[in-house]
């Protein structure tokens, strides 16, 4: 359960098809690939499996027109992994639409943090 002094937070996913969604952990996964430049180091940051993540960015690449995630295969100092342009506006769209979305349910995640209990493990 989360204490009153932890603030509140919004987590937002967006369903385009039964198969197809983009949510937080997507656009972390993203934001990770994009600063290690490796798909299996953003994984092993997100404490998952490189599998699970190359299954993630192979959804994402078949969401979208345009592929989010570039990849070079090799060794260590040769694969590598990189944002395309889509990648970089459907991150940068999501996270638009996040802050948004919590900023105008603002006054409502209030409301509701109000009405937890601030007793540990329920009441």
């Amino acid at each position: 359960m989360t204490a009153p002094s932890d603030p509140p937070r919004l987590r937002l996913r967006i369903v385009f098809g039964e198969d197809e969604m983009m949510g937080p952990g997507k656009a972390e996964l993203l934001e990770r690939i994009d600063r290690t430049g490796s798909i299996a180091a953003a994984g092993r940051e997100m404490k998952m499996s490189y599998k699970r993540a190359w299954t993630l960015v192979e959804t994402m690449n078949g969401m979208f027109r345009a592929s989010v995630v570039e990849s070079a295969r090799g060794g260590p100092g040769v694969g590598g992994a990189v944002l395309t342009d889509t990648g970089r506006e459907v991150l940068r769209l999501y996270r638009e639409f996040e802050a948004k979305a919590a900023a105008a349910g603002g006054a409502e995640i209030e409301a509701l943090r109000h009405l937890t209990t601030d007793i540990p493990g329920g009441k």
